[in-house]
């Protein structure tokens, strides 16, 4: 189960990946499609929206603290597929940072220890952490409107505790798009110089 949680290193070296980070409704989704469009690239969903939304279409259950390694591992596997398949940046519209960040928050602290070790572990080149000035919009998962800056707030302690680089995004849709797109464009033109720096080196 380990190794399920684990990020695959079988892609292209020059392949930047970017994590949306953020509470719910604070536009994620939208700029990950954005993202993707714009770069001719793949996103990786959110997994866990499939799964508990399956679950409530035939339980009419929330989420629950058994849910959590499951919807970590089918997260994985889903960012690993498409790595294979990104052109020069993958996006990812959540990762296992996220998902513990939610399992401390909504289960009283405790997170599985192999999610906890797996969301330290992997890496990425950049989270953009999406603020809560967007309109919330209610559906069936998605509860505690009124605590989304205190999400928020859960959310940027962790990528500071755990020294991650970010950008926090606000605005409306097309200015968040434009921050993002430069901040993405400085990364690949960086990788591509640091690739082919090494190319050179190993020749």
């Amino acid at each position: 189960m380990e190794k399920e949680l684990r990020q695959s290193t079988d892609f292209g070296k020059n392949i930047v990946k970017v994590v949306l980070f953020g509470p719910e409704s604070t536009g994620k989704t939208t700029l990950s499609g954005q993202l993707a469009r714009h770069y001719n690239t793949v996103w990786a969903p959110e997994f866990a929206r499939t799964y508990l939304q399956k679950k409530w279409n035939n339980e009419r259950k929330t989420c629950e603290n058994s849910d959590i390694l499951p919807i970590a591992i089918g997260q994985m596997e889903i960012e690993n597929r498409l790595s294979r398949k990104a052109d020069k940046v993958l996006i990812c519209d959540t990762d296992l940072l996220e998902t513990k960040v939610y399992s401390e928050e909504y289960y009283g602290g405790f997170v599985d220890p192999l999610l906890d070790k797996a969301a330290i572990e992997n890496s990425y080149d950049l989270y953009f952490l999406t603020y809560t000035d967007t309109p919330w919009e209610a559906d069936d998962l998605r509860d505690r409107p009124e605590l989304r800056q205190e999400m928020f707030d859960a959310f940027e302690n962790a990528l500071k505790k755990y020294n991650r680089p970010y950008i926090v995004l606000k605005g409306d849709k097309n200015t968040r798009l434009q921050t993002a797109i430069k901040a993405i464009d400085h990364l690949i033109a960086n990788r591509k110089d640091l690739v082919s720096f090494s190319d050179s080196l190993d020749s």
